[in-house]
């Protein structure tokens, strides 16, 4: 009988199969229609409320936002470069990440802690678009939609008490819009000092972890968990208005902001030699820091004396003390014409120790290749008194926020006066009816000062900054600021003949400032609309630099 039941057994599970993968064939291939209907696809203006509704957070937000950009190039170049890119990340993660571990893992008694296997995958991160923000201030903010459906393996091992577990971290996506600015920007590459990063919304993380081998985010209940304690925890740590800060260069350095008072006390000159032919000569000398854009200084005329006495006193502020140097240059001054060059030299303000008074003779050169023949000649000497005095630590600026603050006026400001400082910026869209030279003139109280021109442009930048010290705040005063150009013509005699050239100017807007707001603001940085002129604005930072009471 069990004989007899094995065989009706076995015919019974033969029939089974055989009239099982009939059904299924007649059922699932042989029914199904070979003509199949390709998706209908249509403009999203013709889609039905509900299905936009669907598609609404798959649509790129170029298309949804005009302020977004698309930037397809971005994404191609990141496609073309992701397998370097791949590796060059996952190495700099790892020489971050080892002395780090290095450092934690004898606290929990663990004998290592390794990447068994680390790499981003083969599918690099998409940008859906970008907005970029335009602002007065020396920044740049933008923020990217990025998406990031990446297949990468994270495998960890770490060993302790003879044992070992491992952790992967595989397929995973991250939806985010982050804030990027950079700021300050700095003439040095890669001309940004900072790099602050917030999250504008919750992101979404979702991944698969692997525990031992076991995938945890199968379990019920953990999955979701997970991704709500990611969630709020990046979102406690960096979303708007708390952000990640990343230095990349020194600001102060990079912007060139003050870090200390040279005082140079020129004392005397000897041994001079003549530049007129009838007499002595009437030297003075004009002193300045190299790399700096105010103008030099000058000694009084000391006329008809080859061995001068001045101990005249001057301040320069100093931005980069192993770069700059000091430059002396002696003139013979002339009631009509060029001054004659009567010799110069230079001291690296290296060469100064700080905080100590040092007397130095300088022998006058006609100019600093050390290789000219020329400089053999006797030209007489110069002695000067330099004391080089940096700020403290505590009184230089350690954040950008810091260094946007106004400074303080130097020494010698009018007890309840200060120093009004105007900075001039750039301008956009001046023109003039004839020539564009633009050039920016400041009056205040009768006093005037100018831009450098800048020949044949619409969009000039100066970055130029002025100094008008002063006894009392300028409450009730008025700044007045006007854009002009120049050019020089050629006056005529007869068609072909020239007989003098003339400048013809022409104004090409101007503003009027009340220096009130300035006083109790400290500073102010806005662009100005230009009168008498159709679309010419003038960017302009006005600060209040108060004395100590």
């Amino acid at each position: 009988m069990g004989f007899f039941s094995m065989i009706f057994g076995f015919v019974g599970f033969g029939v089974g199969i055989s009239t099982g993968i009939v059904i299924g064939y007649f059922l699932f291939i042989h029914s199904v229609p070979s003509d199949v209907k390709d998706p209908e696809i249509r403009p999203l203006a013709e889609q039905d409320d509900e299905t936009l509704q669907r598609m609404f957070p798959e649509i790129p937000p170029w298309v949804k936002n005009p302020d977004h950009e698309r930037i397809d190039w971005l994404n191609k170049f990141i496609e073309y470069m992701w397998p370097y890119l791949d590796k060059a990340i996952c190495k700099t993660v790892q020489e971050i990440a080892k002395p780090i571990i290095a450092e934690q893992i004898p606290k929990y008694k663990i004998d290592s802690v390794e990447f068994e296997t680390l790499t981003l995958g083969s599918l690099p991160p998409t940008f859906q678009g970008m907005k970029v923000y335009v602002t007065d201030e020396k920044e740049l903010i933008m923020e990217p939609c990025i998406k990031w459906a990446g297949n990468p393996n994270v495998l960890v091992a770490v060993k302790a008490f003879g044992l070992k577990a491992t952790a992967q971290v595989l397929d995973l996506q991250v939806f985010a819009s982050p804030r990027i600015t950079l700021k300050p920007l700095v003439p040095s590459f890669p001309c940004f000092a900072n790099i602050y990063v917030s999250l504008m919304e919750k992101p979404h993380v979702d991944f698969g972890l692997k525990l031992v081998g076991a995938d945890l985010m199968s379990i019920p209940g953990v999955y979701r968990l997970v991704q709500e304690i990611i969630k709020d925890q990046v979102a406690n740590m960096y979303l708007w208005p708390k952000t990640l800060g990343i230095q990349v260069l020194d600001a102060n350095r990079a912007l060139k902001r003050p870090v200390g008072i040279l005082t140079v006390k020129v004392l005397r000159a000897m041994r001079l030699k003549k530049k007129d032919l009838l007499g002595a000569s009437d030297p003075y000398v004009k002193l300045k820091l190299s790399e700096d854009k105010v103008p030099s200084k000058k000694t009084t005329v000391r006329h008809k004396n080859l061995n001068p006495e001045w101990n005249e006193e001057f301040s320069m502020t100093v931005r980069d003390p192993e770069t700059q140097a000091l430059e002396l240059h002696v003139y013979d001054w002339e009631q009509v014409g060029k001054h004659d060059k009567m010799g110069m030299n230079l001291v690296p303000l290296k060469d100064i120790p700080p905080e100590e008074t040092k007397v130095m003779t300088l022998d006058l050169l006609k100019t600093m290749d050390l290789n000219d023949p020329q400089n053999e000649k006797s030209r007489g000497q110069i002695v000067v008194e330099l004391t080089y005095k940096p700020f403290k630590e505590e009184e230089m600026p350690s954040t950008f926020e810091e260094m946007q603050t106004v400074e303080k006026p130097p020494e010698g400001t009018p007890a309840g006066g200060g120093l009004l400082v105007v900075i001039v910026h750039e301008a956009q869209d001046v023109e003039g009816k004839h020539h564009t030279n633009p050039c920016v003139r400041i009056t205040f109280k009768g006093e005037e000062k100018r831009t450098k021109p800048i020949k044949k442009c619409r969009d000039p930048r100066w970055e130029e900054e002025f100094q008008f010290m002063l006894e009392e705040p300028p409450t009730n005063e008025k700044l007045h600021v006007e854009v002009t150009s120049s050019s020089k013509r050629m006056g005529m005699l007869h068609p072909k003949v020239y007989i003098h050239r003339f400048v013809v100017k022409e104004c090409l807007g101007y503003t009027v400032i009340n220096l009130a707001d300035v006083v109790h603001n400290k500073r102010i940085n806005e662009k100005y609309h230009l009168i008498d002129s159709k679309n010419g604005k003038l960017q302009l930072e006005l600060q209040w630099r108060a004395a100590a009471q």
